[in-house]
């Protein structure tokens, strides 16, 4: 029976290629970047006094469980095929969705949960990693990174005007159909790439605790000062930005009064202002060196965070994400960097430790920003200000005597976690400056195909490449999904 249902799932059409997992990543997050506007007003409904620590829990808890569960997955993939995987996976992942306008406490329950399976960049990595060469593999990846960033350029904005026109549910069916038109091409269109010989005989193959242990790689840290100060860097670099991602769309909305329509336009022209970074980063890295270019993309994150803690204009935000886009540069520059300064049998090795903390981050950063916005008190939302706006007089001074007492230095620091982070990126340059910087021939030669979001040399197995894939730009909670932005 197991061999059966085995050959039918293997079934597709044509050879397997990069263009499928084209598709699958794009089907995916344009089905969740459509709710992001959405997903604000319901976080905000259901949790009206404590909006932003219960996005960072949300995000927080995905985001870990996905971490832990990253590695299992590509090793099992490694034995069941690609193709099964990235069923459950894009299934789990869209499984929520529906249930926005059933039950919201299950809604967000339900995207903590399927973190679990929230690793579809994971499988998708080893997927093209089959179906392409050594040499076209970073340019493969380079083009998922480019894909999943298109659909969140678009389907934000569609969402936006959509939600002038209807209501909240149609948009959620339209969500969910797309998901579900996402599993079945997979299950009737998508290939398996993972040849028949590479996999064991048997679908009982053991998986050994080294292959499924998220921690293996960052357990190696420590052997090699150079990696140390490599991973140190994206720890304290990516935390902060992890955290950012996962909330900043909320903070544009409720807290500086983005309507629906700016917040996706801002997404829109970041998002396209950071491909066009990418694109530049190879040139950059050719002529300034990794170091260089490290510190350039620290130094544009580190006054991003700074515009957003202490910005209270429109115009600010807009600066603010502007420096967004060209800081985004950072990990791709350090992913460069590693590889630059390994040799060629390490390579798999040492992003493994990379990207694994990356994946840490993106459970440890948005918890960290959620509690930092409870414990300064910034909590104003879209209900308070109703509030505000429908009382006396009398009633509003109550309320602004109120958040003096209760929040002194809001008008100074609008968004400490910014400020924070701005902080721990500070830290990181000076930690950056002491790594050694790759010789100008092994940059040429290993930057033919760098300005991707994941290193371009690994192996086959997919399981620490996939960790990782939170992607180039933005982060659902709309991330509310990692593997996104959409928050």
């Amino acid at each position: 029976m197991k061999c059966f249902v085995l050959r039918h799932i293997s079934s597709g059409i044509g050879d397997p290629s990069v263009y499928h997992a084209l598709v699958v990543i794009f089907l995916e997050f344009f089905a969740w970047g459509l709710l992001t506007m959405p997903v604000i007003s319901v976080l905000n409904k259901t949790f009206p006094d404590h909006t932003f620590l219960m996005n960072g829990l949300v995000m927080g808890i995905k985001g870990i469980l996905s971490f832990l569960s990253a590695p299992l997955i590509g090793a099992l993939s490694d034995v069941w095929g690609r193709k099964f995987f990235l069923l459950i996976t894009v299934f789990f992942t869209c499984a929520p969705i529906p249930l926005m306008t059933i039950n919201t406490w299950w809604f967000f329950a339900m995207i903590s949960i399927s973190g679990v399976f929230a690793v579809t960049f994971s499988v998708v990595f080893a997927y093209v990693a089959d179906v392409t060469t050594v040499e076209n593999r970073s340019r493969a990846y380079g083009l998922v990174s480019a894909t999943f960033a298109a659909s969140l350029v678009i389907s934000p904005a569609l969402g936006a005007y959509l939600i002038t026109k209807h209501n909240d549910t149609v948009i959620v069916a339209l969500a969910t159909a797309i998901a579900i038109l996402d599993v079945f091409f997979i299950l009737v269109a998508v290939p398996e790439s993972l040849p028949e010989k590479v996999r064991p005989s048997s679908w009982g193959a053991p998986i050994s605790w080294e292959q499924a242990d998220p921690f293996a790689a960052l357990r190696k840290v420590g052997t090699d000062q150079t990696i140390l100060m490599q991973c140190v860097t994206v720890l304290l670099s990516y935390l902060p930005e992890a955290g950012q991602y996962s909330c900043i769309f909320v903070y544009l909305n409720l807290k500086m009064g983005f309507s629906s329509i700016e917040v996706s336009v801002f997404i829109a022209v970041v998002g396209t202002l950071s491909i066009l970074a990418q694109l530049v980063l190879g040139v950059l890295m050719r002529v300034l060196g990794a170091k260089r270019t490290i510190i350039i993309g620290l130094l544009f994150e580190m006054m991003q965070l700074l515009w957003y803690g202490f910005g209270s204009q429109t115009w600010m935000m807009w600066a603010a994400g502007i420096l967004a886009s060209l800081g985004s540069i950072t990990y791709p520059a350090i992913s460069a960097s590693v590889s630059i300064l390994s040799t060629p049998n390490r390579q798999g090795v040492v992003q493994g430790m990379v990207t694994g903390m990356r994946g840490l981050c993106n459970g440890l950063g948005p918890a960290m920003f959620g509690v930092i916005f409870y414990l300064f008190h910034v909590d104003l939302n879209n209900e308070h200000n109703k509030i505000n706006s429908s009382h006396s007089v009398d009633t509003k001074l109550i309320r602004n005597e109120t958040i003096r007492d209760s929040e002194p230095f809001a008008h100074l620091v609008p968004g400490p976690p910014f400020v924070f982070g701005a902080m721990m990126v500070i830290v990181a340059i000076l930690v950056a400056s002491y790594i050694p910087e790759g010789t100008t021939e092994r940059v040429v030669r290993r930057m033919s195909g760098v300005s991707l979001d994941i290193q371009g040399e690994t192996d086959k197995s997919g399981r620490k490449i996939t960790s990782a894939a939170a992607g180039p730009l933005l982060s659902p909670l709309s991330s509310l999904h990692q593997d996104s932005a959409q928050l």
